[in-house]
């Protein structure tokens, strides 16, 4: 259990898959971006950036599992044409950078991709130059902003959902306990956020060192702070620090059934992390997954396997794109259009993206129960009244 603490940096960074670190620094962005004009009676061109060449392990799965769920979604619109064309970035920038002004001289009006965040930021910096907006698969808000659009689940999206339902439960007195990495720091300021936005009031914040030892040592901090606290909400991962504050903190007293534990990552995967003491009657937000299901199932009848776990992200990119196409406006692929207010539907339910460039699911709130995942506050099926 406790080898895995080695990859606690990068699990926490990555809510679907290793997109990047938390510190990179933004394409400066100032304001919305326009956008180009385009002919919707025509095929438009959308250039699919892919991690494709990448040294990294799994990159050639997850590029061709990318692919595969945008040419599902084209298939899936109505009203919409949509001439999809796929660069290789091979994972890097420079890379990213080139194939992204190569889609540009080829005509593309729009950018899907690419995966990580510092490919996704030099692609931004290339197509901001031509006036044409990217709708990137990480879920760094550093780089998002001006053109760049990230469709990555974000820290700030789940805190607020889960500070938000905290709040409409009276648990309004939250300690936050999270690692001293940059994930952690990431967590804490987004729960911090969250708490600012929903009503809810921060009584301390507990940090630890990414370690055995270092768990330990935090517990007696955290059992002192979480005595006036209503809840604790952690940032820790299910490959990091959470089986252990799970046996731990309850064994310190800090009793689930009195204190709420909250989480800010996925408590179902793996699914061994249900059997846990410690995240029984916890909560955590996850997509919806009736509509996860039903993308998961049509991908694999389509392709003959299970989709990568960001692989629907590119399935989400379309769906937007199609659905603003099909409207039939010469502005549909405007920053003002991207951003409308009633979101769009993809493959884990709703979305939409915000004028700052990050975006906002329709996230469902689940707790463990005698081992297994019970939805207690369904996703939203729109924007109208989600409680957000």
């Amino acid at each position: 259990m406790f080898a895995v603490f080695k990859r606690a940096r990068k699990a926490a960074l990555t809510a679907a898959a290793a997109l990047s670190a938390i510190a990179l620094t933004a394409c400066d962005p100032v304001a919305i971006s326009t956008g180009p004009t385009i002919n919707t009676s025509k095929p438009v061109p959308v250039a699919l950036l892919v991690p494709r060449g990448s040294a990294q392990q799994g990159d050639r799965v997850l590029a061709q599992s990318l692919e595969n769920a945008a040419r599902l979604a084209i298939g899936d619109l109505q009203g919409a044409q949509i001439d999809l064309r796929v660069y290789d970035t091979a994972g890097n920038p420079a890379t990213a950078s080139t194939a992204a002004q190569q889609a540009l001289d080829d005509g593309a009006r729009v950018i899907l991709g690419p995966v990580y965040a510092e490919a996704a930021n030099a692609a931004g910096i290339a197509a901001r130059q031509r006036g044409v907006n990217v709708l990137a698969f990480s879920n760094n808000p550093a780089i998002a902003g001006g053109n760049v659009f990230i469709l990555g689940p974000t820290f700030d999206n789940t805190a607020r959902r889960l500070t938000s339902l905290a709040a409409r439960n009276g648990k309004r007195n939250i300690l936050i306990v999270g690692g001293n990495d940059a994930a952690g720091a990431a967590g804490r300021a987004a729960i911090q956020r969250a708490a600012s936005e929903t009503g809810v009031s921060i009584k301390g914040s507990v940090g630890y060192d990414l370690s055995q030892q270092g768990v330990i040592n935090a517990i007696p901090a955290i059992r002192s702070e979480a005595a006036g606290a209503d809840a604790v909400f952690l940032t820790s991962t299910t490959a990091g620090a959470l089986p252990l504050l799970a046996q731990l903190m309850p064994e310190a007293g800090v009793d689930p059934a009195v204190t709420q534990y909250i989480g800010l990552t996925r408590w179902d995967i793996p699914p061994q992390t249900l059997t846990l003491p410690g995240v029984q009657g916890g909560w955590f937000a996850l997509p919806d997954q009736s509509k996860v299901q039903q993308f998961s199932a049509r991908y694999q009848a389509s392709y003959g396997a299970a989709p990568h776990p960001i692989g629907s992200l590119a399935y989400d990119g379309i769906a937007a794109i199609g659905a603003l196409v099909a409207a039939g406006k010469s502005d549909a692929l405007t920053g003002g259009a991207l951003t409308q207010g009633a979101g769009f539907q993809g493959a884990g339910g709703i979305f939409r993206l915000r004028p700052d460039g990050t975006n906002e699911r329709g996230l469902a709130v689940a707790t463990i129960q005698e081992q297994k995942v019970v939805i207690i506050d369904p996703a939203p099926r729109s924007f109208a009244g989600a409680g957000f």
